[in-house]
């Protein structure tokens, strides 16, 4: 039985490639060598050029919010753009809750 690919990202180049999941091999981006980040099977990448949402990929795979699928099919809420993240970063300032998880979080109050 053969297992399921998965995405891993290089930040800095804005690529991603769908690679067999190793634990423990670390995956290095074949353009700058850089350690690549395990962003998970259900990771979509934004344009190359949409500079907005890789900075906003850059804060959740920083903080450990990854893209994996759940047993209904999916991720869950991830936000889109720079607005969603720095108001999910403010929530999370002012209330104390870690940063993870105000990340994904569907509504702010």
């Amino acid at each position: 039985m053969s297992h399921g690919k998965t995405s891993y990202v290089c930040l800095s180049c804005r690529v991603s490639y769908k690679q067999p999941h190793d634990r423990t091999r670390q995956r290095n981006c074949p353009n700058c060598a850089r350690p690549m980040i395990h962003a998970g099977s259900a990771f979509a990448a934004p344009r190359r050029r949409d500079m907005a949402s890789w900075r906003a990929l850059t804060v959740l795979l920083n903080a450990g919010v990854g893209f994996h699928k759940s047993c209904c099919g999916g991720p869950g809420y991830r936000p889109q753009g720079l607005r969603e993240v720095r108001e999910r970063l403010t929530y999370a300032r002012r209330t104390g809750t870690p940063v993870a998880e105000a990340l994904v979080r569907f509504n702010v109050p």
